[in-house]
């Protein structure tokens, strides 16, 4: 039983599942979305533009069937005016026509956002299945989709009958309107009819936008044995280990630079190595190494305590020391008590000198030589 019950998909998808999901080109989507845009679009597009477009479709009727008879056995200016009318049409209408692809192509990706994946695309054969086509169809999504399907149907077809209906009396009547007349009435039809359509599907945008969300979770959910392997298959990837580790050091090394505005004193190689250290009387039992580092680090470290006010103390033995033996956010050893009180001591020297008057380092640390490697 606890297995049955481990096997059911009860979970939510993972980030990571879902990620994989995207690779895959699944995302939800609502075609009715792209539907219902397109008609409202239209109908905008046909109320503000009509005029431009009726003169258009008016001027490309009249080249049509303005031709000569001399013209009609002559394939060069029959060409060219072909090409003149093509011009006449795309002039207009072409910049309509954009606005409706690059409102649909944002419709479309409005729900899911914008994915490409090779992967949607590739040919998939387990499709030519028969009896998976079968069970699709069957399916609980199947059924809501004829659902929805005949419920579009019913909605917009309706509407659209029921308006053309309507207006069957001024449809009539343009047989004894002029042309130009006939075009602009029957776009000012067209306008209103894809209005009234745009307004009918957003009925159905209502219901199926959450469906298409509710149905992509249901898709994507996941048993808690899918969980566990996904888990299991992720700490065993060493990819993203080592990912995990390269983040793990950076946001260490962050922690670390902004500590060093704190430290009270910074101890230098004094180009290879740099410790800043903390101590505050009241708060730390012993000296605490707040960032350490060589090289490159070492410098960052020694131009941020240049910027803070840190004072920088060249003690090479007891750099390396505690770069070597002291681990971050750690005390200092015993053994390095001594050194580091003289480093203390020079810098309340260095705070009561006289300008011109600067206390001189110790010629010789004490550091304990077990402790100073690299010397």
């Amino acid at each position: 039983m606890a297995e049955e019950q481990s096997q059911e998909r009860t979970e939510a998808a993972t980030p990571k599942k879902r990620e994989d999901a995207r690779k895959k080109g699944q995302v939800p989507r609502s075609r009715e979305l792209s539907t219902s845009a397109l008609l409202l679009l239209s109908a905008s597009l046909l109320y503000g533009f009509g005029s431009q477009i009726g003169a258009t479709a008016t001027d490309f009727l009249r080249a049509g069937l303005q031709l000569s008879p001399a013209a009609m056995l002559d394939h060069r200016d029959l060409l060219r005016q072909l090409v003149q009318m093509a011009g006449l049409a795309l002039r207009d209408v072409l910049p309509l026509w954009l606005g409706l692809v690059l409102a649909v192509m944002l419709a479309s990706v409005a729900l899911g956002g914008w994915n490409f994946s090779a992967k949607a695309i590739a040919p998939d054969f387990s499709h030519l299945d028969p009896i998976q086509g079968i069970q699709r169809v069957f399916s609980r999504r199947g059924l809501l989709e004829l659902v929805k399907a005949l419920l579009k149907t019913l909605v917009v077809g309706g509407i659209g009958v029921t308006l053309i209906w309507a207006q069957r009396g001024a449809l009539l009547g343009l047989i004894q309107t002029s042309p130009k007349g006939a075009i602009l009435s029957l776009l000012s039809m067209s306008a209103l009819l894809f209005l009234v359509m745009a307004v009918g599907t957003l009925l159905i945008v209502l219901f199926d936008v959450p469906f298409q969300l509710w149905s992509f979770n249901e898709k994507l959910k996941m048993s808690r044995q899918d969980i566990r392997d996904e888990m299991k298959e992720m700490d065993g990837n060493p990819q993203i280990k080592a990912k995990v580790r390269a983040m793990q050091r950076e946001m260490a090394r962050r922690r670390m630079m902004a500590a060093i505005p704190r430290a009270s004193v910074v101890v230098t190689n004094p180009t290879h190595y740099a410790v800043a250290l903390r101590y505050e009387a009241s708060e730390d039992r012993a000296p605490v190494v707040l960032a350490k580092g060589a090289g490159k680090v070492a410098l960052r470290i020694r131009e941020l305590a240049r910027e803070h006010g840190v004072p920088l103390v060249e003690a090479p033995p007891l750099a390396r020391a505690l770069y070597h033996h002291v681990e971050l956010e750690q005390e200092i050893p015993a053994l390095l008590y001594r050194a580091v009180a003289e480093v203390l001591a020079y810098l309340h020297q260095l705070r009561l000198a006289r300008p011109g008057q600067l206390p001189e380092l110790p010629e010789a640390w004490s550091v304990p030589e077990e402790l100073d490697r690299g010397s």
